[in-house]
């Protein structure tokens, strides 16, 4: 199993900045993708960026060039820097993981893991 921690939210006024980590633990050698995802009230969970074993980053098109993702693979972290923060990302950002799906893993079987998630909220 693998255990997600999310940290870094708060309150922050529109324009600003926060970084988002989130530290994986257990078995993170199955791990094969991570990513974030946001949900705010009364809207459906949805997909912010993601970053595979290689460092291929992957964006949402309303986060492109705004938001950043990176991985520290000695700490088992993926971080989401968000530059330019707008109202309208307020929202619980969780982080997520994928295992099963490259050639390496593919004797484990797919599964996604998430944390507990951590409040943004942007004010105007």
């Amino acid at each position: 199993q693998v255990q997600l921690v999310e940290s870094g939210g708060g309150l922050v006024q529109a324009g600003g900045s926060l970084r988002l980590s989130c530290v994986a633990s257990g078995s993170v050698g199955m791990i094969d993708v991570m990513g974030w995802y946001r949900q705010a009230p009364g809207r459906q969970r949805e997909y912010v960026a993601g970053i595979n074993s290689g460092g291929t980053t992957n964006y949402a098109d309303s986060m492109k060039g705004r938001f950043t993702i990176s991985r520290d693979y000695g700490k088992y972290t993926v971080h989401l820097q968000m530059n330019s923060l707008k109202v309208e990302d307020t929202g619980v950002y969780f982080c997520n993981a994928l295992s099963g799906l490259s050639p390496q893993t593919a004797g484990v079987k797919r599964k996604e893991f998430w944390g507990q998630g951590t409040q943004v909220t942007v004010s105007s």
